[in-house]
């Protein structure tokens, strides 16, 4: 068996070197598109570095870093624009960074992006290689890597240490580690509004685990009383071997279940359709883990899913209370930027007035085919029964990124912590030989970096 293809391995020790062929090509590709940056940057009198250090959303969350909250632009129409729309962990880091070193808060957010993105690569492949093995973690952390705008990956933006604390979060719990969990879910409504959609995962494996732990409960009081049943049956036959029967019949039931929660192969699991390691098949549609029905266990999983949304709750409500508007705050300061949530009306207009003539006719159709390949892949997903809390946060993100009211072209973008939607595509990526997916890989890879540095060096973010 390819080691690439061999079931995760628990141990912690080993888990960086397990990682270790993800981990630089990830670093392969983000180099490729640092270079073709420079170079494209050099030949048009441009400085990348300021391309990616001091420009759009950049500026502002360096703002927040040095002067803290309260800073806004008001437009001729009226709008307002206030850096209150930022969440603040990636200006205390930029802070923390500027105060611990001679760096500037620029400075500061390059260096947390880059490290957050080496972090968000491995937090990817440690989800991908749980579920369907090492060589679909490798498969996913390489087109994560390759993706149009990867290149927002190395910039002073929080998509990288969203994803990586998104990444985390759901890793822990697949793994069962529920207060873990609740903190970087947590860390990561500080982050980005899309925080909950980190949050609706640990919840609604929370929950679902409750669910279960019920049902087997249910289950076991009922086999214990029909077999309860059949000793008192047997002993008034006076027929010891009819007990005999009874009792091992009890523990074999038992022991088939315990089976189950054995992982597979993750090549025999990836070459089956897409059917995760995790050999249990509701586990993995559900998507929480089994746990030892004990209250300590239980505990641990309120904790964690009573952390989770205080981070997000917390700078909203914060906000709310700033600006003087409530609980809602928030969402006003959001309307200043005329950004909001409209179920994807917006966009499908914005969509549609493009194919009013024939050359921004092409830029729609590309539009169209873009939005069904994302639809077309979380159903993939779905189909390819995906554990629960990778479902809910795909959604959750996909749909906040598409049903936006406003910032049209920053979609792809806005799409980036949706990982999980690579996964198909990731085990298609894994059948192939090695030669012909690393050929797929660096080809996809150059054109990814020629059209990051054209972007950069054009209209770019936001």
């Amino acid at each position: 068996m390819n080691d690439l293809d061999a079931p995760a391995v628990p141990a912690r020790s080993g888990a960086l070197r397990r990682a270790a062929p993800a981990l630089l090509g990830y670093a392969a590709v983000r180099a490729l598109g640092l270079v073709a940056l420079a170079l494209w940057s050099g030949a048009r009198g441009k400085d990348a570095y300021t391309l990616l250090t001091a420009r759009w959303d950049s500026l502002w969350y360096t703002r927040v870093a040095e002067l803290g909250y309260g800073y806004e632009v008001r437009l001729p129409n009226g709008d307002v624009h206030s850096n209150l729309a930022f969440f603040p962990l990636l200006p205390w880091l930029e802070r923390l960074v500027a105060a611990v070193s001679p760096l500037s808060y620029a400075d500061g957010g390059f260096v947390v992006s880059v490290l957050a993105s080496l972090a968000a690569a491995w937090g990817i492949f440690a989800v991908a290689d749980h579920v369907y093995g090492r060589r679909a973690g490798v498969c996913a952390v390489l087109l994560w890597a390759v993706l149009p705008v990867g290149i927002v990956q190395s910039m002073a933006y929080s998509e990288s240490l969203f994803t990586a604390l998104a990444a985390w979060s759901l890793y822990a719990v697949l793994t069962g580690r529920w207060v873990t969990a609740g903190v970087l879910a947590g860390l990561a409504g500080l982050t980005r509004p899309v925080g909950l959609a980190v949050v609706a995962a640990v919840w609604a494996a929370g929950i679902t685990s409750f669910l279960r732990e019920r049902t087997s409960a249910r289950e076991h009081a009922s086999t214990r009383g029909d077999a309860s049943a059949q000793e008192h049956a047997s002993a008034r036959e006076g027929s010891s071997s009819a007990r005999d029967r009874s009792s091992p019949a009890r523990y074999r039931t038992s022991f088939a279940r315990d089976r189950s929660a054995v992982p597979e192969d993750g090549a025999r699991a990836g070459k089956r359709a897409g059917v995760p390691v995790i050999a249990r098949r509701t586990q993995a549609t559900e998507g929480a883990p089994r746990t030892t029905d004990t209250s300590g266990a239980r505990l641990r999983r309120v904790l964690g899913m009573l952390l989770a949304p205080l981070g997000a709750a917390g700078y909203v409500l914060w906000v709310g209370h700033r600006t003087g508007d409530g609980p809602l705050g928030y969402l006003d300061v959001q309307a200043g930027w005329r950004n909001g949530f409209d179920g994807g009306y917006a966009f499908a207009r914005f969509v549609a007035d493009k194919f009013t003539s024939f050359p921004s006719a092409l830029a729609g159709l590309g539009l169209v085919v873009g939005v069904g390949l994302v639809v077309w892949l979380y159903v993939v997903c779905v189909r390819q029964r995906q554990p629960l809390p990778l479902l809910v946060y795909a959604g959750i993100v996909t749909a906040l990124a598409l049903c936006a009211s406003s910032y049209f072209g920053s979609k792809p973008r806005l799409l980036l912590p949706a990982f999980p939607l690579l996964l198909p595509l990731a085990l298609a990526l894994a059948r192939l030989r090695t030669p012909r997916s690393a050929l797929v890989v660096g080809v996809v890879a150059a054109a990814s970096a020629v059209y990051g540095a054209f972007w950069l060096n054009g209209s770019g973010p936001p």
